[in-house]
């Protein structure tokens, strides 16, 4: 085997070495300590309470999932067109995105009660929570995309006959492929952060609804079971993304080295 061989599958085996190594430690210590499973449950104690209730977590999660999914497509919506506009237009530039920026600093759980007020107690806080808290990075790197074409290379498409929305179209947008594939890895995370900080207060359903009632009940490894199964489909879909994006913009990496 190459050490380039060798190297790639020490890259694809790594995080999971690190996550084993990591598990053995907590656990380690949590028996070394005696830690109390109501205070820091061990990973053995949190993957009995994920078969014990696999069930309701599985639901639970379901919920979770749909939910996000929802509000995560009403952001590629918003953010593709909303970055469009920004990133073509130096006016718009100019007048939006201070705004876009001011508004992305707010914390979006301050949003909650009002969405509860307008929307009631449900699915509707959590997808716009979720569209709230995972548009922006969207709406960022397609302007980011638009706005480094290089001046060079449209100024001698314009002297071919290209129009201004040609170049965009054909030129600009195949070109913010890269960030846009690297916005939609960050902002799935996010919108999966949305909605679970909504359900914890605005819903009856949901892994946010479960870690609520768990910690309620003082149920800590069942807390954690809730945790770890939203950081696990946070990560599929971080993957499912990464597969999507060396497919389908390999070209721009080839510079790089990447495979």
């Amino acid at each position: 085997m190459s050490p380039q061989a060798k190297a790639r599958r020490l890259e694809t085996w790594a995080p999971w070495i690190l996550l084993v190594l990591s598990l053995l430690i907590w656990q380690a210590l949590c028996t070394a300590f005696n830690v109390s499973e109501f205070v820091f449950p061990s990973p053995l104690r949190i993957w009995e309470q994920i078969v014990e209730y696999r069930g309701e977590i599985l639901k639970h999660a379901w919920r979770t999932y749909w939910v996000t999914m929802v509000g995560f497509g009403i952001a590629i919506v918003v953010g593709v067109l909303l970055g469009f506009l920004v990133g073509s237009s130096r006016l718009a530039y100019a007048a939006i995105y201070p705004l876009m920026t001011g508004f992305n600093a707010l914390p979006k759980a301050a949003f909650v009660p009002i969405l509860v007020v307008w929307f009631g107690i449900g699915v509707g806080p959590a997808v716009l929570t979720a569209f709230l808290i995972s548009f922006f990075p969207i709406t960022v790197n397609i302007a980011t995309g638009l706005a480094t074409l290089e001046p060079e290379l449209e100024d001698v498409l314009r002297v071919l006959g290209a129009r201004r929305w040609d170049v965009l179209v054909k030129v600009g947008l195949p070109r913010s492929m890269p960030y846009f594939f690297g916005s939609l890895k960050v902002a799935i995370t996010l919108a999966f952060v949305g909605t679970t900080v909504s359900e914890m207060t605005a819903s009856n359903e949901g892994i946010g609804y479960l870690l609520v009632s768990a910690g309620s009940a003082m149920q800590m490894g069942l807390a954690f079971a809730g945790l770890v199964v939203v950081g696990a489909m946070a990560m599929l879909m971080y993957e499912f993304f990464s597969i999507v994006e060396r497919r389908t913009t390999g070209w721009a990496h080839r510079g790089s080295g990447a495979h």
